[in-house]
């Protein structure tokens, strides 16, 4: 999930297949280090710390209004300090569906999907929902 804009038809989607199949939902949000988290020995605890801690509450305010709406709906958190692409890829496993954003306006000569709808498709192996929002 991308918390950079509005992505209420993804996660209205989400919601809704999730209350329908009567599953839990797991919201997976993988946040890219910044490079000043890199030192020679790794990567330095404290930045990752705080980046994972950031995106946690992004992630819990975006998704606030949607609990709301579907009480019913049981929501998993996984934030980690990793690029998005291997977020989505290294929490799949065992998911009956997998509901990912595309969005709707991208540069013209941008690819019509990006790199984590990409890896989804070549990737995992549950059927994937690729929702278009903006």
């Amino acid at each position: 999930m991308s918390l950079h804009g509005p992505c209420d038809p993804l996660l209205g989607f989400a919601f809704d297949a999730a209350a329908t199949r009567g599953v839990p939902l797991q919201a997976v949000h993988g946040r890219a280090l910044p490079v000043h988290a890199y030192v020679p020995w790794g990567v330095d605890p404290d930045v990752a710390d705080d980046v994972t801690k950031e995106a946690d509450g992004e992630l819990r305010e975006s998704l606030r209004p949607w609990q709301e709406r579907f009480p019913e709906v049981p929501v998993q958190l996984t934030v980690l300090p990793e690029n998005p692409t291997r977020a989505m890829v290294q929490s799949v496993p065992g998911a009956e569906l997998l509901v990912i954003g595309r969005r709707r306006h991208r540069p013209p000569f941008a690819p019509r999907v990006g790199p984590v709808a990409h890896a989804a498709i070549h990737h995992v192996t549950c059927p994937v929902a690729v929702v278009p929002h903006d």
